[in-house]
């Protein structure tokens, strides 16, 4: 029997352009795959959002990306995966596979870190929610789990701000914290957090396992449209990247997080349905 296969494109959504480091990891991973990203610009940070407006952002994302006939949608956010995966999923139905970058990045860590205590560095609504502790603890009781609010951090890396002496002095300051102590690995419970994985490391100096959560995602995901013939063949178009607000910082910014330089448009879906 013959192999079938799916040209339609992978939706990706985040509060803003962080998730470009997922969307890299993807396009490397699955090289003949399209992709349409969406970052609500409009509303970051979604870390400072309640779960009720998270929810409804997600939910308008998601009928964007399916009206542009999406196969598969990945919610590259940590704070979007926290609050809003449940809700996104129940909508979507259960034609469209939802990924989030929470319960494979878990899984990973558990299955590298069986017992011991596992750090995440996350932005505050992540780090309420303690999904990341939730996860892990039900599959490995014996993994203490402990999660700490870098909100800085974000703003630091999304004004390109990072790999120099200042923002090694903030990152110090952030994992110097008593709750990071003695753990065996650190989670980065955020998209945008690859773009410190080194500084992060320096920290550690070895001591402690960096998990990266982008290029696990991106495993799953080839995984998981694999095991459900959705996969393509050929890349049928160019990839497109959707913003909610357009700005010149952040159209600067792409190349930093996707690896060059993309040609965002504009689409503010709430404006579009009256709002403001």
């Amino acid at each position: 029997m013959s192999p079938t296969f799916d040209h339609r494109p992978i939706g990706i959504f985040d509060s803003g352009i962080g998730g470009l480091t997922v969307a890299a990891a993807i396009a490397r991973r699955l090289p003949r795959e399209r992709l349409i990203y969406f970052g609500d610009t409009a509303h970051l940070p979604y870390g400072e959002k309640s779960p009720q407006a998270l929810r409804s952002y997600a939910l308008g994302i998601l009928d964007f990306l399916l009206s542009q006939n999406c196969k598969a949608i990945v919610i590259a956010c940590n704070t979007a995966s926290a609050v809003a995966f449940e809700t996104v999923k129940k909508h979507a139905g259960k034609k469209i596979p939802v990924i989030n970058v929470i319960d494979p990045t878990a899984k990973y860590a558990v299955l590298q870190n069986p017992k011991g205590k596992i750090g995440v560095i996350a932005t505050k609504a992540t780090v309420n929610s303690r999904v990341y502790a939730k996860r892990i603890e039900k599959m490995a009781p014996d993994v203490k789990v402990t999660m700490l609010a870098t909100p800085l951090l974000v703003s630091m890396i999304e004004e390109g701000f990072f790999n120099n002496n200042i923002s090694q002095a903030i990152i110090n300051s952030y994992l110097e914290k008593s709750s990071l102590r003695d753990i065996n690995a650190l989670i980065l419970g955020c998209t945008h957090f690859p773009l410190v994985r080194k500084e992060v490391e320096k920290f550690y100096a070895g001591q402690a396992t960096v998990i990266d959560s982008t290029e696990i995602v991106a495993e799953h995901t080839a995984q998981v449209l694999h095991s459900l013939n959705l996969l393509s063949d050929k890349k049928n178009g160019a990839h497109r990247f959707f913003v909610s607000d357009l700005t010149a910082s952040f159209a600067e910014s792409t190349q930093i997080f996707f690896g060059e330089k993309v040609r965002l448009e504009q689409k503010n879906l709430w404006k579009d349905k009256g709002e403001g």
